[in-house]
């Protein structure tokens, strides 16, 4: 769940009186931007995009003009404009006119968690408006620092000396930077990025730090996010139907995590659990249709609920239905597979019989009297199938699913389907 621009970012920056360039929405009127420009001499036009889609500037898709003509031109040509990332292509549903932040000085700041410190680490550069990767490392500090006490304002002065930052930014980047640590903390973001701050002389010479550009990302689970009251539309990405779907059984568990890898693949693997994700979806590949974490110790309804969505969209192409999870603590696992086979059956009744090959990998309470609800299910739709307890490595069981695609790809589907009294099946 994340956020770019300048848009909602000035709103979030000015609960911390963090100072930003000024920002007008996409429904700002001809004087509006003309009041503007008489007021910066320069604005720029930036596309606005759901989500989190950076690299606009490197696509050609920022627009600077001086007058409204110019301004209302690039409007048009960026108002709908789209950007392919490795993630797909992203669409744009309008544009903000920024004024433009005259500086000398330009800074780089983000906040994340980091694995490598396990504590909150700030990464600061004087060499702004430029991507990190491409900042020598002699001009990049990254400090971890306690997660109880906050961003001190003397944690930010030093890590500033430590990369020889000119000195006439450091004391008011010592004043401003700590309010982004608030922001983060109290409003359940989990990364902030300001790049560039561009160091702007105020009325008195003194220089000022202003936010030109705003990424941030939110736990969606955290409750601390809808203190800002940020519209959900806001973070509702083109996802599919199947994802849509989905997405409205979500609760505060994390259940029901889903993303649509290939449209085209032919393994449906239900997961459960994080790890169990991460490690499935590498070792399927592309012949995996979704990744997913089912997880949380779904109730019965809300499973069967599940498994039917994922069905409707995916079973008639489907050779493996893969159910895996790790050996769960507290998921009752014959309340999980009885609502999947149930919602496999009512499917077969529906929308009639699929040649199908079911393999299933899991541990946790109930193990074996939910397998005996599962196989009862398969038996009864005539559907072959391979169970694997929780002394199994999810990667070898993964592997035998890949090998069932295969062997169901080279003649097993049409097998399976004479055995279900079908034509042959492709």
């Amino acid at each position: 769940m994340q956020l770019t621009g300048m848009l909602y970012g000035s709103q979030l920056l000015e609960y911390v009186g963090f100072p930003t360039s000024e920002v007008l929405g996409p429904g700002a009127t001809e004087d509006e931007i003309q009041n503007l420009i008489d007021r910066h001499g320069q604005i720029f036009i930036k596309p606005v995009f759901k989500g989190g889609v950076g690299k606009k500037g490197k696509a050609g898709l920022i627009g600077s003009a001086k007058d409204v003509k110019t301004a209302l031109a690039e409007k048009e040509r960026l108002y709908f404009a789209e950007l392919k990332t490795a993630q797909g292509v992203s669409k744009a549903n309008g544009v903000t006119f920024e004024s433009s932040v005259a500086a000398e000085h330009e800074v780089y700041f983000s906040v994340t968690d980091a694995t490598e410190f396990r504590a909150p680490t700030m990464t600061l550069s004087p060499s702004g408006g430029m991507e990190i990767e491409e900042v020598p490392a002699s001009k990049i500090a990254r400090v971890p620092f306690d997660a109880l006490t906050g961003l001190k304002a003397f944690v930010v002065a030093n890590a500033l000396t430590s990369v020889q930052a000119p000195r006439e930014i450091i004391s008011p980047l010592v004043q401003y930077i700590p309010k982004l640590w608030e922001l983060l903390h109290h409003y359940g973001m989990t990364t902030l990025e300001l790049n560039p701050i561009r160091m702007r002389p105020d009325e008195f010479g003194r220089l000022v730090p202003v936010a030109c550009d705003f990424k941030c990302g939110f736990d969606r689970d955290d409750p601390r996010a809808h203190r800002l009251n940020l519209p959900r539309s806001l973070f509702s990405l083109d996802a599919s139907a199947f994802e849509h779907e989905i997405n409205q059984l979500r609760t505060y568990q994390g259940q029901s995590d889903v993303f649509v890898i290939n449209s085209e693949g032919s393994i449906l693997a239900p997961t459960f659990g994080g790890g169990a994700n991460s490690l499935v979806t590498e070792l399927l590949g592309d012949v995996a249709i979704i990744s997913s974490d089912f997880g949380g110790n779904p109730p019965y309804a809300k499973m069967k609920e599940v498994a039917r969505i994922c069905f409707k969209h995916w079973l008639k192409q489907t050779n493996v239905l893969f159910i895996v999870g790790g050996k769960a603590n507290n998921t009752d696992i014959y309340e999980t597979f009885r609502a999947m086979g149930d919602a496999l059956r009512e499917h077969f009744s529906e929308f009639g019989a699929t040649p199908l090959y079911v393999v299933v990998a899991r541990g946790g309470p109930n193990l074996v009297r939910g397998m005996a609800a599962l196989a009862e299910n398969c038996d009864s739709l005539g559907l072959p199938f391979r169970f694997f307890g929780f002394d199994s490595a999810i990667s070898e069981v993964t592997n035998y699913a890949r090998q069932i695609d295969t062997w169901m790809r080279e003649g097993g589907r049409a097998e399976i389907a004479q055995k279900l009294g079908l034509e042959k099946s492709a």
